[in-house]
């Protein structure tokens, strides 16, 4: 099993949004960065991820599943870009904010650190397991 973090703005996408889709889940589609999507391209079902918060938030604030694997974005007729299909999982007992993940000792060469831009990113479970620990849930 692999781990990642998708980021979205809580007034495009928001965290009760992806709740509200329940196990069907949604396409994390609109990516258009090619990083991004290279990362869709290798996820898995089953495959957990962060939800987080950017914008004013700035936290993790659920976790995910990819519950449907890389296929074309419908958002567009461009065959360049693709997405996962993700489903709410549950909600963290505690958001943990960016700042907090930039102070924590084991996270300073996190990618949300080093590039907060990228909207789609993969995360250690080294990563996992402590941002899971700071969260107040069980890894």
């Amino acid at each position: 099993m692999a781990y990642w973090l998708f980021k979205s703005e809580p007034s495009t996408w928001s965290w009760d949004n992806q709740v509200a889709k329940g196990d069907a889940g949604e396409e994390w589609d609109g990516v258009r960065n090619y990083q991004a999507r290279n990362f869709m391209r290798e996820m898995k079902l089953g495959d957990l991820g962060f939800f987080y918060h950017s914008q004013k938030e700035k936290a993790v604030v659920g976790i995910v599943e990819v519950c449907a694997e890389a296929h074309p974005d419908s958002t567009t007729d461009d065959d360049r870009w693709e997405c996962v299909d993700i489903k709410a999982v549950r909600p963290v007992a505690r958001p943990v904010t960016l700042d907090r993940i930039k102070t924590e000792p084991g996270l300073e060469e996190m990618i949300l650190v080093r590039n907060s831009r990228l909207s789609v990113q993969p995360v250690t479970e080294a990563e996992w397991q402590i941002i899971c620990r700071l969260a107040g849930i069980s890894a």
